[in-house]
């Protein structure tokens, strides 16, 4: 049939030329750039009127929801880091252009104070928040359990796990009855690599953060919900996230021998964050290319 594509190659399929940067990464430097949804993302007013706040939404998957939120109708504030500011930069055009809000919140979520205000900020400057899509995430490969550095230990967690609970904790103030909560977890979770050990670890801490507060936050009429990605080709990836020598290969291993992009991942969220998912709380959607899930 015309109308179907083949999903083994929809999008790139070839091996990523070698590439490294420093962390965090800055997503208009790579080969190739990951598809957001800048131009391949269509909207059709899923999210009108609604008000959304995404960590890491300068580039990668934090990035491409942002994007699609707007596209849907959402106004969006991201937060990132100051040395993401280009990548920001160009997801408020994008979003402007759209007709919607957005709003810039640069800082560090391993500072507990920023975390905690970005929520109130953000509130502050849509005028309301409904939707928290807590997407940031630090991933830095280890070749060994015995070079895992306490100080790289300290701000995996901080920024996987402990930055989830304080947004969370801050965002009830403004939360309404119909709101959604996403959490972008990982296959790690599920299938932990060796090379990831601390990464994995805090991934398995948010499904049951996504369980536990879906118990709890139901009865307020908010849904929690996380999605779980496999290889996608993101800036996490080529600033520590993989050792350089795996980029030309990366999510090669998956049943559909390639990785994902952002963009692939955008349905998912706007589903999460929208009328459509009103009965989905406490589940992990897996968009892995194939690679299993068990909750």
């Amino acid at each position: 049939m015309d109308n179907l594509n083949n999903p083994k190659y929809k999008y790139f399929d070839d091996k990523f030329s070698k590439q490294e940067q420093s962390y965090p990464g800055v997503q208009n430097e790579m080969t190739p750039v990951p598809d957001c949804g800048e131009e391949s993302y269509k909207g059709s007013d899923r999210l009108t009127g609604r008000k959304a706040l995404v960590t890491g939404g300068d580039s990668g998957i934090g990035r491409a929801a942002a994007i699609a939120y707007a596209k849907e109708g959402a106004d969006v504030a991201i937060s990132y880091l100051p040395d993401e500011e280009s990548d920001a930069q160009e997801v408020k055009e994008v979003i402007e252009a759209t007709g919607r809000k957005a709003v810039l919140l640069p800082g560090d979520l391993r500072d507990e104070s920023f975390a905690r205000q970005l929520v109130h900020d953000a509130a502050k400057e849509l005028g309301g928040l409904d939707t928290l899509v807590m997407n940031a995430g630090m991933q830095q490969y280890i070749n060994d359990i015995k070079g895992l550095k306490t100080q790289q230990l300290q701000d995996t967690f901080t920024i996987n796990v402990f930055s989830n609970v304080w947004m969370l904790q801050e965002a009830l103030d403004h939360l309404p009855e119909g709101g959604s909560v996403i959490i972008t977890t990982s296959v790690q979770a599920f299938s932990p690599a060796s090379l990831l050990a601390d990464y994995a670890m805090t991934k398995s801490a948010q499904v049951s953060f996504i369980v536990s507060m879906a118990q709890k936050l139901g009865q307020k009429g908010i849904r929690v919900n996380g999605v779980a990605p496999g290889p996608v080709w993101t800036a996490l990836q080529i600033s520590g996230g993989q050792p350089p020598e795996n980029i030309p290969e990366f999510g090669q291993n998956t049943p559909l021998q390639r990785a994902g992009q952002p963009v692939e991942l955008s349905d998912t969220y706007v589903l999460l964050a929208s009328d459509s998912g009103s009965y989905i709380t406490g589940q992990v959607f897996g968009v892995t290319g194939g690679m299993p899930i068990n909750m």
